[in-house]
């Protein structure tokens, strides 16, 4: 069987570890928003579906828990075949990301298919779109059956993180890229995209993982999404046409297409700590009230359909703590002892905050893997996270955490290969000891 070229694996290499917030969130697009008409945040709140879901301390990891065969928090990441077949993980995780096909279908064969308008044939090193990571004698999408086959035979549940927008649309990322979802023509190719990675994945038992970043952008623009054009309907008559032609549409339009194409999948939007244009994670005033900069957060993301999900996904970082210092001279340090600003429990406060405003639990995703042990260089950064995470699952549980999952968000980060096996010995560990219940004594279980 001919090869893959060099040039492809390489590319894909890149590709696999796409970061889902490119750099911090920039302050010029806080700063040069579009200010849309926007409703108070007291009539967002009154015209949400479903109001009365709001609130609950009850345990709202459990449902879904049970529902994928499991008693215990998960732990998983994004890591190499070698690493993921040392321990029992629960989840390993892939990005679907890179751009898409040029035409207006996907393409039936690797040879003839163009992305970006570059030959998808491995005889000239591979193109951008997934479906054609591959042998070009495949048909387009072995890339990702084969990772569902793999995942299986461990009896581990894949993650897709779907990140296609802002590579798709060809803009920065930001206030640019919230406006190109109003064009018809990109969004008929994203949606027929969508489709046919959900019809790869089929009965599959997957978690799928929306468009991080994205929803916080829009944020950005309007506290309502109703009033962001986005081509829905217009573009995808098919599944959506009953969906309104806006970003709060899209939102629900991508959830219901996975009900319809993966009955088994459990589908979650992206929550930013930043969407509110104040970092709720880095927050370092003590009377800033963390707990309504999530409600706002969820108040946004209900009314494009987070609700309608399975879960929520969260971030603390893409990047590790100490890169982050000597590449950029900023701080992102977590203090672990939960003294000084920003702490853990901040955090914790708001994720807890915006699952129990939605009704969902949360799933911690791309948690950085570096440790204090490494010596602060390239793929060996320090971080705390890891271990205050493994430390403290019981925290995880009680904020309704469905899991956490390990990896690096962009080039050059501690990943589970490169820190010394403390990630691989710290999850052994974690296995060996049963796993942290879903629900913590003393935390009801949702009925």
């Amino acid at each position: 069987m001919p090869s893959v070229s060099r040039w492809l694996i390489l590319s894909l290499l890149g590709l696999l570890t796409l970061p889902a917030c490119l750099a911090p969130p920039p302050e010029q697009d806080a700063a040069a928003a579009v200010e849309a008409p926007a409703l108070a945040q007291e009539d967002v709140a009154q015209a949400l579906a479903g109001g009365d879901a709001f609130a609950t301390s009850s345990c709202l990891a459990r449902p879904l828990l049970t529902a994928l065969g499991k008693s215990h928090v998960l732990v998983g990441g994004k890591m190499s075949d070698d690493i993921a077949s040392q321990a029992p993980f629960d989840v390993r995780y892939i990005y679907i990301a890179g751009g898409l096909f040029d035409s207006a279908e996907p393409c039936g064969s690797c040879l003839s298919c163009t992305a970006q308008a570059r030959s998808c044939a491995n005889s000239s090193g591979g193109c951008a779109w997934w479906g054609c990571w591959q042998w070009d004698q495949q048909a387009p999408g072995q890339y990702l059956r084969n990772f569902l086959r793999t995942a299986a035979l461990r009896r581990q549940i894949p993650m897709i993180t779907y990140y296609e927008l802002l590579h798709t649309s060809g803009v920065p990322d930001g206030t640019a890229e919230v406006l190109r979802v109003a064009d018809v023509s990109l969004m008929r190719r994203y949606f027929n995209d969508w489709r046919f990675v959900l019809k790869q994945i089929g009965s599959t038992t997957a978690l799928l993982h929306l468009e991080p970043d994205f929803w916080a952008y829009a944020q950005f623009l309007a506290a309502d999404p109703r009033l962001l054009p986005a081509a829905v309907a217009s573009a995808n008559p098919i599944d959506c046409a009953n969906q309104e032609n806006s970003v709060a549409g899209m939102g629900r339009c991508l959830i219901s297409m996975a009900r319809k194409y993966a009955p088994n999948a459990k589908v979650g939007l992206h929550a930013s700590a930043w969407a509110t244009k104040i970092d709720a994670h880095l927050n370092t005033n003590r009377l800033l009230d963390v707990t309504a900069e999530a409600r706002k957060v969820a108040d946004f993301l209900r009314l494009c359909g987070a609700a309608d999900g399975d879960f929520i996904v969260i971030e603390a970082s893409d990047r590790d703590s100490q890169w982050y210092l000597v590449t950029t001279g900023t701080r992102r340090w977590w203090d672990s002892t939960n003294y000084n600003m920003p702490s853990f429990n901040q955090a914790f406060t708001w994720s807890k905050a915006l699952s129990e405003r939605l009704g969902r639990p949360n799933l911690w995703w791309q948690l950085p893997v570096g440790n204090m042990s490494l010596p602060g260089t390239r793929e060996k950064w320090r971080d705390n996270r890891l271990d205050y995470f493994f430390d403290h699952p019981a925290q995880v549980a009680a904020s309704h955490g469905l899991g956490m999952v390990f990896g690096s968000g962009a080039e050059g980060q501690t990943n589970p290969s490169t820190d010394n096996g403390h990630f691989l010995q710290r999850a052994k560990a974690y296995f060996a000891r049963g796993g942290q219940p879903a629900c913590p004594t003393g935390v009801s279980e949702e009925q």
